[in-house]
């Protein structure tokens, strides 16, 4: 089995994310992704990312989880 690459480039990062190259742009302009740049090129660790995707994945489920509450307190109220 191969092992995973440790340092991706834009493109294969975008494709590990599963959002298009322009979204990465984009974020990467709005400072939101952990990222680095290689000369003139940005540059993405895999272990950075996944611990990106697990900060956002909490966050998600605690609005989520927040919204729940709200809805199950208005509609305990009503």
């Amino acid at each position: 089995m191969e092992r995973a690459k440790e340092v991706m480039t834009l493109r294969e990062a975008s494709q590990y994310l599963g959002i298009s190259p322009d979204t990465l742009y984009k974020y990467l302009g709005e400072s939101k992704i952990p990222a680095f740049k290689l000369g003139n090129r940005w540059r993405f660790k895999k272990d950075l990312l996944d611990r990106w995707m697990e900060r956002k994945s909490e966050h998600t489920q605690l609005v989520v989880e927040s919204k729940s509450k709200r809805l199950v307190k208005s509609t305990l109220k009503g």
